[in-house]
């Protein structure tokens, strides 16, 4: 079995990786801190016409046909730049829950899905492990859990209340609404198996944007420890800072396995998929924070300051550690899989159905 990716999907994430890191600079996240909705509709505009948010549509609705495994290394950058967009969200979480409704939804699906993949429609999604939705202020649609039914609300039909995060560049409510027979599109019974994919789907999202953070943040440290010198000597070049960075890099290459894995159970629908997600959440969390622990250190009394850059990643490591799931959370679910009878163990059954 070949583990590594094509070369179509290296050649697209590297072309995807060079217009994020231009584009999407720590400049241009300050600047969208003050306005109004802290998003931009001309970058939203760009990604759309890059193909991006077309990735997991189906080609019957006007989209790319692709999957979760082709769409990982650019979550990965997205978490990398710190994008406010919704794009990860929208492509890994939206449009598969849309996607995955029943045949009786053909109309919905017909009627959002072509749209979504344009750029010309957002879409938040709530779920019952994150009481609050992220950016359901520009969301044309809000698709929302009624117990374990699934509702799509048009956004006019729902209040909202800001509720200040840690991190600047998300923007969560507390949405107020009202469940009726127009907005229901999957039941009881269909919901609970629709809510849980979308959890594996989220906490896979979450988990590929904090490895792409936990990498900037040790990036950022490396730089900022050349250019500060005590004793004639660049801080970078004495051992023990170099420890605190080789230590969040050796966290980043372990995690990196068990992320593209779960990548890969989810595209392959394998029943492993809620095991393999909550081990990557785990694994690139750890990294994560790590990183933002050890990068305050190397960056001194500076690491502390609005003006250095590290604060938007690190902040943004913070708020995700929880989101889709909190460590106890994902540690419960792999020990239950780890402990359950008849669990099949061991590398014979690593890629078993």
């Amino acid at each position: 079995m070949d583990f590594t990716f094509n070369e179509d999907q290296l050649v697209f994430h590297d072309s995807v990786k060079s217009f994020l890191t231009n584009e999407v600079t720590p400049e241009r996240i300050r600047e969208q801190w003050t306005t109004e909705s802290g998003r931009s509709s001309d970058l939203w505009d760009q990604l759309a016409e890059l193909g991006l948010t077309a990735m997991t549509v189906p080609e019957a609705f006007g989209g790319l046909g692709m999957n979760e495994l082709d769409f990982i290394l650019l979550a990965e950058e997205c978490g990398y730049v710190a994008l406010a967009e919704p794009l990860v969200d929208t492509v890994l979480v939206a449009v598969p829950l849309i996607n995955s409704l029943g045949n009786e939804q053909k109309h919905f699906k017909e009627s959002w899905l072509p749209r979504i993949a344009e750029g010309k429609a957002t879409v938040a999604v709530g779920h019952q492990n994150n009481p609050l939705v992220a950016d359901a202020h520009i969301a044309d649609l809000l698709l929302l859990p009624n117990g374990n039914e699934v509702h799509a609300v048009p956004s006019e039909q729902v209040e909202l209340l800001l509720n200040e995060s840690v991190d600047p560049s998300r923007k969560l409510y507390k949405v107020t609404w009202t469940p009726s027979a127009e907005t229901l599109v999957a039941n009881e019974e269909e919901g609970k198996k629709l809510w849980e994919a979308t959890l594996n789907r989220g906490a896979l999202a979450a988990a590929a944007q904090q490895l792409g953070l936990a990498r900037r943040i040790v990036d950022l440290s490396v730089d900022y420890t050349y250019e500060r010198k005590q004793f004639g000597k660049p801080v970078g070049s004495f051992q023990a800072v170099k420890h605190h960075m080789a230590n969040v890099a050796v966290k980043i290459e372990f995690a990196k396995a068990p992320l593209y894995r779960a990548a890969y159970d989810i595209a392959e629908g394998l029943s492993t998929a809620g095991r393999s997600v909550s081990h990557a959440k785990l694994a690139t969390s750890e990294a994560a924070l790590l990183g933002a622990k050890n990068g305050i250190q190397v960056h001194g009394a500076m690491g502390y300051t609005w003006e250095v850059d590290l604060h938007i990643f690190m902040k943004r490591a913070w708020a995700l550690d929880a989101s889709y799931g909190s460590q106890g959370f994902h540690k419960k679910r792999v020990k239950d899989s780890l402990l359950a009878e008849g669990a099949l163990l061991g590398a014979g059954n690593s890629f078993v159905n």
